[in-house]
């Protein structure tokens, strides 16, 4: 499924949906050349490096878009996904060919009100959503109560920056999720590895421990953690912890 993507495409679309960030870089970059701060500059472009050599290694080299830890590929008409996301989906058309005879839908809960980050408004623009998503709002799911054996939230969940609203989301997906059911939760988390390679922007990410407050908050239990990569954690979640 991996294959689905083209080269260089995660990190690709870092740069061009945070854009202004790297201007802002080649600003500064150019002004330390200028002054001849040349350690300072070495310092910076190291930074920088380093954050886009780890973007790329975890997007566009690493098995994440494998999603392994989902589940084998199975062919069952009577299962039910959903897929929630934030207004950049990269996962519907991978879970489609993952589960082809699934029923899927796709939620998308980005509000530009709430969630202000400048990147996903620019990918909303570059690429078009996926058959039949549904805009929502972030605490009310359209589902009936035990609709889903599959919920997939993906490198999304954090753009809800108020825990509040956060635990309201995690509510919901527990009221739609079946007794038997699974919740994946895929995210940077704010921790040792993330800080190394992306400095003062790992403070964007959510640190596990107010992770698992969510979690709990909303009644569900964590079953498993798994790792993609150093950087990427998929937490495994269901009503029992069983």
């Amino acid at each position: 499924m991996a294959s689905m993507r083209k080269p260089f495409q995660g990190v690709g679309n870092i740069i061009r949906f945070n854009w202004h960030f790297y201007l802002i870089t080649a600003v500064i970059f150019l002004f330390l050349l200028l002054i001849k701060w040349y350690v300072f500059l070495l310092i910076l472009l190291a930074i920088v490096s380093v954050s886009l050599l780890a973007s790329f290694y975890i997007y566009d080299k690493s098995d994440l878009y494998e999603m392994k830890w989902a589940g084998a590929n199975i062919n069952d008409p009577g299962i039910s996904i959903v897929n929630i996301h934030a207004g950049f989906d990269e996962t519907s058309l991978l879970l489609k060919e993952k589960f082809p005879s699934a029923s899927l839908k796709v939620f998308d809960f980005y509000d530009p009100r709430r969630h202000t980050e400048i990147s996903i408004k620019r990918a909303r623009r570059a690429y078009p959503p996926f058959p039949c998503t549904q805009g929502i709002h972030s605490s009310c799911i359209p589902l009936n109560d035990h609709h889903a054996d599959k919920i997939f939230v993906t490198l999304s969940a954090h753009e809800i920056r108020d825990a509040e609203e956060r635990k309201g989301l995690f509510l919901e997906l527990k009221r739609v999720l079946k007794q038997d059911g699974c919740v994946f939760v895929t995210e940077h988390v704010r921790d040792l590895p993330n800080f190394l390679v992306y400095n003062i922007g790992c403070f964007h990410f959510i640190s596990r421990l107010s992770w698992y407050r969510t979690f709990e908050a909303a009644g569900l239990k964590v079953i498993k953690e798994e790792k993609s990569t150093p950087f990427i954690t998929t937490f495994i979640l269901n009503k029992h912890g069983i």
